[in-house]
């Protein structure tokens, strides 16, 4: 028999994916014309043999595709069918990959007469010997019944505080950015035992929404237990304030009432002709010029007397 791997020039492959009226043929065989559509192409499975593709229209299967494998055994042989089977075409709807029961329970899952076993190598936990000091005091604790058998590992407290740390109740929430203080300072937190103790502690605050939840030592809330709230009146008060019952109260003094004022008296008309006309006074003598030299002390004094009595007559 010739080996079509090594001596194949291409003729193998035109002849498998000429094939496409016996390919259309088997599978109308197998499934009827209602249910069979278009050629929509081929696919070279190896050397010596291809599948072509039909649009399926199968009620429920939609997007999927007839696929028929067609070989060839040798150049002087002919083409013979190998299989017809339905598959999901690029478009189609399919289910989602499988995933075991164990690994498709989520956190809530879990109601009331529901089990759900540990894995036997669950990394989360540990002989609990493991973490004692002292082997013979885990040996007696197992022997007597009050020792665990499994305690959390390393892996299993760092993915718990992984999820606590980024949860409701952690630094990141909305009630915790906008509290005024960090559970750490609170005096409703009590702090959890063990390695975890610097970072998580319980709330037992009944007011707050974190009660009874483990909450981290950055959460907060509204509900501090150092908060102080200034305790003003709602209603504005001035800052100077009078106190009625211990003020003194004086009456205004009486207002005294304005006398009328008088009328004006009538001027009275005096006739310049009949009124007594003044005599004029005697013009004083004019005293001859006297050389400044031979003014003294004396005669200054005698002309200022004089001048004042002529003006004072001049008025009269």
């Amino acid at each position: 028999m010739t080996l079509l791997l090594t001596l194949d020039d291409g003729s193998i492959q035109r002849k498998l994916a000429e094939a496409v009226d016996l390919a259309r043929a088997a599978v109308l065989e197998d499934a009827g014309a209602e249910q069979v559509g278009a050629h929509v192409g081929v696919d070279s499975e190896d050397a010596v043999s291809a599948s072509h593709l039909f649009e399926a229209t199968v009620t429920g299967y939609r997007g999927w595709r007839w696929s028929v494998t067609v070989a060839l055994a040798g150049e002087d042989e002919p083409i013979t069918v190998s299989e017809v089977v339905l598959i999901p075409g690029p478009d189609a709807r399919v289910a989602p990959a499988w995933v075991p029961w164990e690994r498709r329970v989520q956190a809530g899952d879990l109601g009331v007469g529901d089990i759900f076993p540990v894995e036997k190598d669950d990394p989360r936990l540990v002989p609990a010997y493991l973490e004692s000091d002292d082997p013979a005091v885990e040996a007696v604790a197992k022997e007597t019944g009050l020792g665990r058998v499994h305690v959390l590992s390393r892996h299993g407290r760092l993915d718990a505080a992984a999820r606590w740390h980024s949860g409701e109740f952690g630094p990141r929430s909305d009630m915790a950015r906008s509290a005024p203080d960090v559970c750490g300072s609170c005096g409703f937190f009590v702090s959890l035992a063990g390695s975890l103790s610097a970072a998580f502690g319980a709330c037992t605050n009944d007011i707050s929404p974190a009660d009874g939840h483990v909450v981290d030592v950055e959460y907060g809330c509204g509900a501090h237990s150092e908060i102080e709230v200034e305790v003003t009146s709602s209603v504005p008060v001035a800052e100077l304030v009078y106190d009625d019952s211990l003020m003194d109260f004086e009456p205004a003094p009486e207002t005294p009432v304005e006398a009328p004022e008088p009328e004006p008296a009538e001027a009275t008309v005096v006739d310049e002709s009949e009124a007594p006309v003044a005599e004029a006074p005697e013009t004083a003598e004019v005293q001859p010029e006297v050389e400044p030299e031979a003014v003294t002390a004396e005669t200054a004094e005698t002309a200022d007397e004089a001048q004042v009595e002529a003006e004072s007559a001049s008025e009269h």
